[in-house]
């Protein structure tokens, strides 16, 4: 779990929300990888995790995988730390809904900028039981053992050019000329690049809110809803099995990456620690 000191330097930065920018709607594509704007601005200030190691460096393949995940599992945590906190937030509107009671100007306040940071503001400026719902949908956390395989799939376990030379851990691609750097293998018809990112764990953070704001990737939010209904856990291994069959999107090659990441998911299994 998070260690003491990066927990409390997490709620700090968290606290602050209220006062930074708004992160700028993701674009909704549905047969390619997507990421937020280059010109969006971050929600909350975050910790950083440090340079990763040289992992092309370890020779012994154990041994990098495992500096791999350790690396990378603190900068997940965090985040899915900061959606608790987030989804905390909503149930609290969600209570107070439910009480018939009007809701605090707090409350109003956390409400239009998790709608505006999760794309589904709120219309005409009230917020109703429906739209809170609809955000509990959005707001929630992904298994440790999903979004690390992913990103050892993705980064070739930390090695690739555009993890070492633009700290994109995740694949993510962006559409502006000089977002990010041109994919050697692109296509003469395609205009795409993989995003450069300042730090992994902003790589992270952008992915998280992929998954979690993009429409090409309901289907994985609507496998982790109907988990939440009845009542079995989210960030379990087993969970995380579940939910990559909703990423068919994530890549072109569709169910083929899909039953990719299945296999690392259990192929891997003593690394994780749900």
């Amino acid at each position: 779990m998070i260690k003491t000191n990066q927990a409390k330097s997490l709620m700090r930065n968290i606290l602050i929300v209220g006062v930074v920018a708004i992160l700028a709607s993701c674009g909704y594509q549905l047969v390619t990888k997507t990421t937020d704007s280059e010109s969006s601005k971050d929600s909350y200030q975050r910790q950083s995790m440090g340079p990763p190691p040289d992992f092309a460096a370890m020779h012994n393949i154990d041994a990098r995988k495992a500096e791999f995940f350790d690396y990378m599992r603190d900068g997940i945590q965090n985040e899915n730390q900061r959606i608790l906190h987030e989804r905390q937030q909503l149930k609290q509107i969600k209570q107070t809904l439910d009480n018939g009671d009007t809701l605090s100007k707090k409350e109003k306040v956390n409400a239009k900028l998790l709608g505006e940071l999760y794309d589904l503001k709120i219309n005409g400026g009230v917020v109703t039981k429906k739209w809170v719902n609809h955000m509990l949908r959005r707001v929630d956390v992904i298994p440790e053992a999903l979004a690390l395989s992913q990103a050892a799939n993705e980064s070739a376990w930390g090695t690739s050019r555009f993890a070492r030379n633009a700290n994109n851990f995740f694949g993510q691609w962006c559409y502006q000329s000089g977002c990010g750097l041109v994919p050697k293998q692109r296509g003469a018809d395609m205009t795409h690049e993989v995003a450069k990112f300042s730090s992994v764990s902003q790589s992270i953070h952008r992915y998280f809110m992929n998954v979690n704001r993009n429409k090409a990737y309901q289907p994985l939010r609507h496998i982790r809803y109907e988990r939440r209904q009845r009542g079995e856990k989210i960030l379990s291994t087993q969970a995380a099995l579940k939910l990559v069959q909703g990423l068919t999107n994530y890549s072109e090659r569709g169910q083929e990456y899909v039953n990719i990441i299945s296999s690392m998911i259990k192929h891997n299994e003593q690394y994780w620690e749900y």
